[in-house]
């Protein structure tokens, strides 16, 4: 029984890493970040709260600012780093996307004419001519 148990223990994992390798950039640096980060934070407020009690009174504004600036900046990064930004599409797979489109929709033919040297090309009612 303990064998069997070891062994969907070891499918399980194999399984994991796999899900894991297929992770893009994004997704392993937010994995990461969202489990060390809070740590940081809580470490810089108790350094915040620890020379407070330590500091005078003249120097304690300039390490509780340093500190609320390194907090703030921290905070931005895992925000920046966790929320997902919309990409653009890039130009060439939109302009496929509306020829896509365009297959199904019905537009006049396209009549080219050539007679005494002039090409006259007609489609609905636009009709552009050019002579020699």
């Amino acid at each position: 029984m303990d064998d069997n148990i070891q062994i969907l223990k070891a499918n399980a994992k194999v399984e994991l890493d796999r899900l894991e390798a297929q992770a893009t950039a994004r997704e392993v640096a937010a994995k990461t970040i969202g489990k060390q980060a809070l740590i940081w934070i809580f470490l810089l407020v108790l350094v915040g709260v620890g020379s407070s009690l330590v500091l005078d009174s003249q120097a304690l504004p300039a390490v509780i600012g340093l500190v609320a600036t390194a907090t703030m900046a921290l905070i931005q990064l895992v925000n920046g780093i966790v929320t997902e930004a919309k990409k653009e599409e890039k130009p060439e797979i939109t302009i496929i996307r509306e020829l896509i489109a365009r297959l199904d929709q019905r537009e006049p033919p396209m009549r080219v004419d050539v007679a005494d040297g002039k090409v006259t090309v007609s489609k609905g009612d636009d009709k552009v001519t050019t002579g020699a």
